[in-house]
Formats: structure tokens, C-alpha cells, sequence
């Protein structure tokens, strides 16, 4: 089975199983979920839930988030693990 195959093959079997999966991280936009995300990994839901509303406030697009120092949104993120790395 090709790596593509067996891609199709997980997407469609959690599809079938789990036709309505959701997330505890609490978002509005794609770009707020994406960021959830990076920064939920080792790191709980309810953690995550606390710091970005603070962070989306400050960055509320991706241009925002780029315009600025991963000193500054260290500052946001501090809370969550390895926060080094994901600034």
C-alpha cells in the first residue's frame, strides 16, 4: 500500500467511525485552530484554552503573528510546555 493509499484508507476509516470529532481547544477561525494545535502538543486542552485568548487578542491574524519577535509571544506562552520551541 502506497503512502497515499494508506492515508485515504485512515481519513476515510475515522470518517466512517467518527463523522462528528471535535476538539476541546476552543477556536473561531481556522488560523486560531491551527495555532491551538501547535501549541497543545505535550500540553493539555485546558492549558491551551487559558493562554491563546490573551495571545489571539494581541495576534488576532497570521500577519500579526508574524510581524512580531518569538520573545514577544513567549511572553504569551510561557505557561505551556516547551515553550522555547514553539515561540
Amino acid at each position: 500500500m502506497r503512502k497515499t493509499e494508506r492515508y485515504q484508507f485512515f481519513v476515510d476509516h475515522f470518517s466512517r467511525s467518527q463523522p462528528f470529532a471535535e476538539t476541546e481547544l476552543q477556536y473561531k477561525d481556522p488560523y486560531q485552530l491551527l495555532v491551538a494545535v501547535i501549541l497543545s502538543a505535550q500540553c493539555t486542552d485546558k492549558r491551551i484554552n487559558q493562554v491563546t485568548p490573551a495571545l489571539f487578542a494581541r495576534f488576532p491574524n497570521p500577519a500579526a503573528l508574524a510581524d512580531t519577535t518569538p520573545d514577544l509571544v513567549f511572553d504569551y506562552i510561557r505557561s505551556v510546555s516547551y515553550p522555547n520551541n514553539k515561540a
